[in-house]
């Protein structure tokens, strides 16, 4: 299984994701948004693309947050993955300690809000920040990710 990750996208259109990114969802078994859309319009836009997982971020509206929750669990194979902007926002430093009591039994931990990238392993859970797919301020380039799921969980960072 091949899920496509981006987060932090801070966009209305999804003419406004690169190309490569576009490709990769398309192509995905399934897609994740970590929150921080901006708009319903994309939230549609990706659901048309195929099967689609999403949260809504600290900056989404009333739009969006009617549309998705906080906070997901996603079953993927025999992993399960927790998902969190976190939408109560806060600082990117505490993000680890809020998060983590929110997904017991988790395999994985997708978030986004701190626009910087993580993918790594501690105590057993992978935790997993594909950063800013469109390279919003503080981010300093675009990026996305990719979790592999076979008998094993891997993730992987695509720098732009």
């Amino acid at each position: 299984m091949r899920i496509c990750v981006i987060s932090d996208t801070h966009t209305d259109s999804i003419d406004n994701l690169p190309r490569q990114v576009l490709d990769e969802l398309s192509g995905a078994d399934t897609i994740i948004h970590a929150g921080d859309f901006t708009s319903k319009r994309l939230v549609d836009a990706l659901r048309k693309i195929g099967p689609f997982r999403g949260v809504y971020g600290n900056i989404d509206g009333p739009d969006v947050r009617k549309e998705l929750p906080a906070i997901d669990i996603v079953q993927a194979g025999d992993f399960k993955i927790g998902v969190n902007h976190p939408a109560e926002g806060g600082s990117p430093h505490s993000l680890e300690q809020r998060l983590r009591p929110k997904f017991p039994g988790v395999h994985a931990i997708i978030h986004g809000h701190s626009h910087q990238t993580k993918n790594d392993f501690r105590d057993g859970v992978l935790w997993f920040n594909p950063g800013s797919a469109t390279g919003t301020f503080p981010a300093r380039q675009k990026t996305y990710g990719i979790l592999t799921i076979d008998k094993e969980i891997h993730g992987e960072i695509i720098r732009l």
